[in-house]
């Protein structure tokens, strides 16, 4: 087989594993989101660690003239656009809550308290509040807090690919035998989500030195693979489905081995998630993960407030959590519906005026700092991978 430029297929499983990360965070009544697969489905964050050390591997990790400031302008203009965008919304929406507050109208806490207090604001601007007890992990724009981790993991990936191709690699394996095993034995030195995104990068590093060795020696057969996918996906329903001793860790490794079979690309399934719906959804994955928190924050605000104006049980709380609810069912799954397709909507603005510009941006930066010229292109082109975002 050639060298492969681009994991299509995997792009596609981003996206739509954002878009349940979406249906996990979005709460109606009676809704099929309510199932218990979407609200199991917080497992499946797991697999953008791995994919993201995958991709990674891919793009960086063979170069034998690794370029570390290069990498990291490169991958700060890739992150932070939408992060910091994201955030000032936030904050904007906390400004208006206090305006609402100081004339008497009160939704849910008081503004600036809590997971909203100005305190975390500095953490969140650099992006450290997933990796301190003493910080809100979930605070402000809360799906931020995996870029947190992936940020300064990046960073200590930049640094091992200064050592030789050899060694770095090396070093992958031991970082991630290390935090699976501390992990497993429940010894962890640092917060869960820290240790999380260690453990299941480093294992996609490693994952990638595994496809590269078995892709020049394996002919994929067409109907085999497809019976790997299959069993690789049902693996992966059953392991949301199901509560088992080490299911965090276990389901990490799972999303290697899916990884690993899904990036030859060669079963019916990866034919299916060629398709285009299921490539703009990995186009469009980074930006719906980043932007449907603000979306959500609006929609249940318009709830609680035509609640207060209506007098009608329009944003019940059921079990602690804010729910949305039309009055009828067909209603509930019509808003679901609608709700996925403005996230979409949303997140193709905020893809092609903050993400791509940013990413550009970079390329300006890292081109000036190198004497040359300004190079102008989307990131999928050129030689590295469509699937070159964060998760």
């Amino acid at each position: 087989m050639g060298s492969v430029q681009r994991f299509t297929t995997l792009d596609s499983f981003r996206g739509v594993f954002a878009l349940l990360v979406v249906f996990y965070h979005l709460h109606v009544v009676g809704a099929f989101i309510e199932l218990p697969f979407f609200r199991r489905a917080e497992i499946l964050l797991n697999f953008f660690f791995v994919l993201s050390g995958f991709v990674l591997a891919h793009s960086y990790g063979m170069k034998a003239g690794f370029g570390f400031k290069r990498f990291i302008v490169s991958r700060v203009f890739r992150l932070y656009p939408l992060h910091v965008v994201m955030l000032l919304v936030f904050i904007l929406f906390e400004l208006v809550r206090w305006a609402a507050y100081k004339k008497g109208f009160s939704l849910n806490n008081v503004p600036f308290t809590g997971l909203f207090d100005p305190s975390e604001i500095l953490p969140n601007l650099l992006l450290v509040q997933a990796w301190t007890t003493l910080t809100e992990t979930m605070s402000f724009n809360y799906p931020s807090w995996s870029i947190s981790i992936e940020f300064y993991i990046y960073m200590l990936f930049g640094a091992l690919c200064l050592l030789s191709l050899r060694n770095r690699f090396l070093m992958f394996a031991c970082v991630a035998v290390v935090a699976f095993t501390m992990i497993f034995t429940e010894n962890e030195p640092l917060v869960w989500r820290a240790m999380l995104g260690l453990s299941c990068f480093f294992a996609g590093n490693i994952t990638y030195l595994a496809y590269l060795l078995v892709r020049d020696r394996f002919v994929p057969v067409r109907w085999l693979m497809t019976v790997f996918e299959v069993a690789l996906t049902y693996a992966t329903y059953w392991m949301v489905m199901n509560d088992f001793s080490d299911r965090s860790p276990i389901a990490s490794l799972t999303f290697c081995v899916l990884v690993l079979v899904f990036a030859f690309e060669a079963g019916l399934v990866s034919t299916f998630l060629k398709t285009a719906v299921f490539r703009l959804l990995g186009k469009l994955s980074y930006s719906i993960y980043m932007t449907h928190a603000a979306l959500l924050f609006c929609l249940s605000t318009v709830f609680i407030v035509a609640q207060k104006l209506t007098g009608r049980d329009l944003s019940p709380m059921i079990n602690g959590q804010r729910f949305m609810d039309t009055g009828s069912e067909l209603g509930n799954n019509a808003l679901v519906v609608a709700v996925t397709l403005v996230a979409i909507g949303l997140a193709a603005l905020a893809h092609k005026y903050i993400e791509l510009k940013g990413v550009e941006l970079g390329k300006w930066v890292t081109g000036a700092s190198n004497g040359k010229a300004p190079v102008n292109q989307t990131i999928s082109s050129g030689l590295k991978p469509q699937i070159d975002r964060a998760a």
